[in-house]
């Protein structure tokens, strides 16, 4: 009886650490189809890519001031490791340069957005999915 006890009294933590593990971990690769479109070969192609996403620590403040600005964490899910593909669109006419580049993100933390090198706001995308075809990695 005994041993059953100190079984069950190690449940609740466990519990609590297989739960909370989704919340703390909540910055990761997610797969994202990139819709890319060049107007002189006449239509639009998706690619499959990966993007960090995920929820990050954030703390505001109801204090002003410099004492304020010390509880002040903003954090978002930005990319720790990026590499760019290339891919070749077919049916562009000979004087076009078919290929393009495109961002592949190959680990991901949470940290502050870097303005300078980031687009940090959320801006939903109104455009519909209309591209069907698949592009080839070159």
């Amino acid at each position: 009886m005994r041993m059953l006890q100190r079984n069950l009294a190690c449940l609740p933590p466990l519990l609590f650490l297989l739960l909370g593990a989704s919340v703390v971990v909540g910055c990761s690769l997610k797969n994202f189809t990139l819709l890319v479109e060049k107007h002189e070969c006449g239509h639009c192609m998706a690619i499959n890519t990966t993007m960090c996403s995920g929820m990050c620590f954030t703390q505001d403040t109801n204090v002003r001031g410099f004492v304020g600005k010390r509880f002040l964490v903003q954090q978002g899910c930005m990319h720790r490791s990026l590499v760019y593909r290339s891919a070749r669109m077919p049916g562009c006419p000979l004087h076009i340069d078919p290929l393009f580049f495109y961002p592949v993100a190959r680990r991901c933390r949470c940290t502050k957005c870097n303005t300078a090198r980031n687009e940090c706001v959320f801006r939903p995308s109104h455009t519909p999915i209309r591209c069907s075809e698949q592009l080839r990695a070159v």
